[in-house]
């Protein structure tokens, strides 16, 4: 379980570099849905990891980057329509 654990972390934290990257180079729009949905992912996974190694303020920090996430992401959609 620990191993399965730790990959989570390790595929979170690859997709947050990633967006951050993608977003910095120009690649990537920050306010985009392909932006917000990978920063998703990546907290949830992180979350996952940090709080199954009570590493509290970091899994808190990831629960309010994902709610944040999902804000945006209903705000993305509601604008499309």
């Amino acid at each position: 379980m620990d191993l399965l654990v730790a990959a989570v972390g390790w595929i979170g934290a690859g997709l947050m570099l990633y967006a951050y990257a993608r977003v910095s180079a120009g690649a990537m729009a920050g306010d985009g849905l392909p932006y917000q949905l990978i920063n998703l992912a990546g907290s949830l996974a992180l979350m996952v990891n940090t709080a199954y190694n009570a590493a509290w303020p970091s899994a808190i920090l990831n629960v309010v980057w994902a709610a944040i996430g999902v804000v945006s992401i209903v705000r993305l959609k509601e604008a499309i329509r």
